[in-house]
C-alpha cells in the first residue's frame, strides 16, 4: 500500500487477538504497522509482532522490488513492534539498525545483541540520509517508554509517530477512529500527558502531511481534528460536555439511586449522561468515559469497611493515569456504618484540581425521603452551568455575577455581522451599582475594538480557573478579522444574539455600550448591564494565577537563544532575526526576550 510515491505501508493485520497487552478487549483486531521509505537508499520504520515474522518480511521483500534494505529505524522497544529485530538482520546481514541509546539496551535485554558493529545511535536533532529523503529524529521520551524516537521525513512532510495518535482495531476494521483511539490513549499513554505535551509542542514547528502511527489507519486528512484531540487528552482537558456516573450495587439500590441522578440531569440540560456499571462494563471504556468529561459521580457501596472491589480497581486505574482537572460528585450507600466516601475521597487524595461537590449523597440501606433531596441538591448542583447556558431555564438578571469582576482575565465576544469573534482581555470593572455600569478597555489595535465600536454591544466571559491554555491560545494568540474563532463549533447566545463561552466560565454578562472614553492606545467601553448569568461557582482566573498555574514553562534548560513572553516558544541561537514570527502565537521578534 502506497503511502506516498516513496513511502509504502508494510506491516499487518491480527485478527487472532483477543487481549492487547494482556488486558485491552480487542474485537476487531489489532495493526501492528510498519513502514518502508524507497531511495537511493532503503529505510524500514519498525518491525511487527512475533506471530507475524514472514509475513512482514514478504511484505517488505516485495515493496523493495528486488532490492535490499539498507536500514532498520527502531522507534519504540516494545515487542509488538521489535520482536521482529533478529530476523530483519538475519535476512539482510548487510542492513544496519538505527536507535536511540536506550533503545540498544533494551535489545540486548529483550534479545541477547545490541548489534554494536552494526548500528547508529540517534537522538534529538539526529538526521538521516536516504538520498531525497532526509529523516530527522524526534526525542519522545516516555510516550511511553524511555527509549521512544519519532521520526519527521521532511520530503514528503510524514511523521512517524511511534505510538502516539493509534488506536485499537486492525486496519480493515469499520469503526470511529477517536472511540478506540480515545480508549488506546487513557489505557496506555495516559499518564504521560506531559510527555505528550512536550512532543506536540515540537510538532507545532512541522509542517505534517500525514501522521504514521505504530498501531492503527495513517492520518491524512483533517489533521487538526486528530492533533487537537491529543492536545486535550494530554492537557487533561474536557473534550465532551457531559456528566459520567460511574457505580456498583449489590442489591440494587445504590442502582436506583444512579437511575434516579441520571433522570435529573437530563431533565436539568446535562447534554449527554454516561452511566457504568463497573462490574459489568469493560474497565478501559469506563477510564475512557472518566477521562473524556468534565464531571464525575462515583457511587458504590460500604464493603468491608473500604468500598465494593471494582471501585477499587477503577479509581486506582484513575490515580494511576494522573487523573485531575475534573469536579467530582460521591454517593454512598451503607446499612449501619457508611465510610465509601470518605474512602473514595482519600483515595483521590493525591490527584490535582479536582473540585468535590458541596453535596455528598448519603444512602443508609435504600433511598428515603433525606437522600433523595440529597440527588435532587446534587443535580441541581452538577447542572448550574447547563441551566444557566439554557435560555429557558438561566435567571438573567443574577446580578450576583458582578461580584465575579475582579483584576481576572475575561473573553470579551462580539459579532462584525458575519462572524463571531473573542479576545482575551484583563481589564473589566463594574463603575457604578445604580444603574448597574461596567467598563471594559481594549486595545485600539485589535479587531473587536473596531467592532464594538461599530455595533455597541459585547459579551464579557469571565474565566474561571479550570480554563486551560488552549483558550489563550485561541482568543489571545490570534486576529479575528482573518481567523473565524468559533469555525466549527456548536455556539451558545444570550439575548443580544451574541455568542458565550459553553465551559470555563464562571460568569457572564451582555453589554450595552452608553459611552465611550479615548485613553490613547486604548478604548474605554462604558455599558449598561443587560443580561447577568452565574454559570459556576468556582474562583475567577486571575492574571498571577494564569502566569504561575496555566501559561507554560519555557523549556530554556541548557538552551541558549531567545523565549517568547508570550507563550513560551524557545528560538535556539545567537541572533533572533528582526522578522521573526512565533511559530505558536504568530507574535513578532519584539515579543521575545533572552534566555537568562
Amino acid at each position: 500500500m502506497n503511502i506516498t510515491r516513496d513511502i509504502f505501508y508494510v506491516g499487518v493485520n491480527d485478527h487472532k487477538i483477543d487481549l492487547f497487552e494482556g488486558q485491552y478487549d480487542v474485537p476487531n483486531g489489532m495493526a501492528y504497522n510498519s513502514y518502508l521509505i524507497a531511495d537511493e537508499k532503503i529505510a524500514v520504520m519498525d518491525s511487527v509482532d512475533a506471530k507475524f515474522t514472514h509475513e512482514w518480511l514478504d511484505n517488505i521483500e516485495k515493496a523493495a522490488a528486488g532490492r535490499k534494505p539498507d536500514y532498520l529505524v527502531v522507534q519504540h522497544m516494545e515487542p509488538d513492534h521489535s520482536a521482529n529485530i533478529t530476523a530483519f538482520m538475519n535476512n539482510y546481514p548487510e542492513a544496519v539498525i538505527v536507535s536511540s541509546a536506550k533503545a540498544f539496551t533494551m535489545m540486548k535485554n529483550f534479545y541477547g545483541k545490541d548489534y554494536e558493529d552494526r548500528r547508529i545511535v540517534v537522538a534529538e536533532g539526529s538526521t538521516l540520509e536516504l538520498g531525497t529523503h532526509t529523516l530527522s529524529f524526534i526525542g519522545a521520551p516516555m510516550v511511553h517508554w524511555p527509549e521512544v524516537l519519532m521520526t519527521y521525513d521532511s520530503t514528503d512532510k510524514v511523521l512517524f509517530s511511534a505510538d502516539g495518535f493509534g488506536k485499537f482495531g486492525a486496519l480493515d476494521a469499520d469503526e470511529d477512529w477517536a472511540c478506540e483511539a480515545r480508549r488506546y490513549y487513557f489505557g496506555i499513554v495516559g499518564k504521560y500527558g506531559a510527555q505528550v505535551q512536550a512532543v506536540l509542542k515540537k510538532a507545532a514547528s512541522l509542517e505534517i502531511s500525514a501522521i504514521c502511527p505504530l498501531h492503527g489507519p495513517m492520518l491524512t486528512e483533517n489533521l487538526e481534528y486528530y492533533i487537537g484531540l491529543y492536545d486535550t487528552w494530554s492537557s487533561y482537558g474536557i473534550e465532551s460536555d457531559g456528566i459520567v456516573i460511574c457505580y456498583t450495587s449489590v442489591y440494587g439500590n445504590t442502582k436506583k439511586a444512579v437511575e434516579s441522578l441520571a433522570e435529573k440531569l437530563r431533565a436539568r440540560g446535562c447534554p449527554k449522561v454516561a452511566v457504568n456499571d463497573l462490574a459489568r462494563e469493560d474497565m478501559a471504556e469506563c477510564v475512557e468515559d472518566a477521562f473524556r468529561y468534565g464531571k464525575i459521580v462515583l457511587a458504590t457501596t460500604t464493603y468491608n469497611a473500604e468500598i465494593f472491589p471494582f471501585m477499587r480497581e477503577f479509581i486506582n486505574h484513575l490515580t494511576e493515569r494522573g487523573f485531575k482537572n475534573k469536579t467530582v460528585a460521591l454517593i454512598e450507600n451503607g446499612s449501619w456504618a457508611p465510610l465509601a466516601a470518605k474512602t473514595m475521597r482519600n483515595m483521590l487524595e493525591g490527584c490535582k484540581n479536582l473540585t468535590f461537590t458541596d453535596t455528598t449523597v448519603k444512602i443508609t440501606s435504600a433511598l428515603d425521603e433525606t437522600s433523595s433531596a440529597q440527588i435532587d441538591a446534587l443535580a441541581d448542583e452538577l447542572c448550574m452551568d447547563y441551566m444557566a447556558q439554557d435560555n429557558s431555564t438561566a435567571n438573567k438578571n443574577d446580578l450576583s455575577a458582578l461580584f465575579n469582576i475582579g483584576y481576572g482575565l475575561y473573553v470579551v465576544t462580539s459579532n462584525d455581522g458575519k462572524k463571531d469573534n473573542g479576545l482575551i482581555v484583563n481589564t473589566v470593572t463594574q463603575v457604578t451599582s445604580s444603574p448597574n455600569r461596567v467598563a471594559v478597555c481594549i486595545n485600539k489595535q485589535n479587531y473587536s475594538h473596531h467592532i464594538i465600536e461599530q455595533t455597541g454591544v459585547m459579551n464579557v466571559n469571565c474565566l474561571s480557573v479550570d480554563a486551560p491554555f488552549s483558550v489563550f491560545e485561541k482568543f489571545g494568540f490570534k486576529s479575528g478579522r482573518n481567523t473565524d474563532k468559533f469555525e466549527g463549533t456548536e455556539v451558545l447566545r444570550s439575548d443580544n444574539g451574541l455568542v458565550f463561552l459553553p465551559r470555563y466560565i464562571n460568569a457572564m454578562m451582555s453589554l450595552k455600550v452608553v459611552q465611550y472614553v479615548d485613553l490613547g492606545t486604548h478604548g474605554m467601553f462604558i455599558c449598561d448591564v443587560t443580561e447577568a448569568r452565574m454559570l459556576s461557582d468556582r474562583e475567577t482566573m486571575t492574571y498571577t494565577y494564569y502566569q504561575k498555574n496555566v501559561k507554560p514553562k519555557p523549556q530554556t534548560e541548557g538552551k541558549k537563544g531567545f523565549v517568547c513572553k508570550i507563550c513560551g516558544y524557545v528560538y535556539e541561537g545567537d541572533e533572533l532575526p528582526d522578522d521573526f514570527i512565533c511559530p505558536l502565537c504568530k507574535h513578532g521578534a519584539a515579543d521575545f526576550e533572552p534566555i537568562q
